[in-house]
């Protein structure tokens, strides 16, 4: 599915923060050791999701709404469920998630620039930090036996 509109956007930036989310709480219940860091990704997520909602609403008419500001396929940021995958697994799947997370941001970030820059600013900062979370991520599957 193509989406073109800033709410269709936010709304799948809303939909894969809050699985994302889940996905971290319950690895961060299930790998004791690094549970402090997963936890914080799941509340990171979260508060995410409320940095681009407010950056939105702070900058949304109809005008802008009616102008579609994106085109983006929802195909190309899909991830597998890893909901019962051993740690292991789990992570290198998070690893792809967050590299699918952090493109997404990145390219409607882009997309954005010139008619929600506010909105574009939140996307991109939030595009940077995934990619620094992906390298946590590498780091702590190295550390597995």
């Amino acid at each position: 599915m193509r989406l073109h509109t800033a709410s269709e956007v936010i709304s799948l930036i809303r939909v894969l923060e809050n699985e994302t989310a889940e996905f971290y709480g319950r690895l961060g219940q299930s790998a004791p050791a690094h549970r402090d860091v997963l936890l914080g990704f799941a509340s990171v997520n979260r508060r995410n999701v409320v940095q681009v909602q407010m950056a939105y609403n702070n900058v949304i008419s109809d005008a802008l709404e009616g102008g579609y500001a994106f085109d983006i396929e929802t195909t190309e940021f899909e991830f597998a469920a890893l909901k019962d995958a051993p740690i292991p697994e789990a992570l290198k799947g998070a690893v792809d998630m967050e590299t699918k997370l952090a493109r997404l941001y990145s390219v409607a970030g882009e997309q954005s620039r010139s008619l929600l820059p506010d909105v574009s600013r939140a996307l991109i900062l939030i595009a940077r930090k995934r990619e620094t979370r992906t390298q946590k991520l590498r780091e702590l599957l190295q550390q597995l036996p």
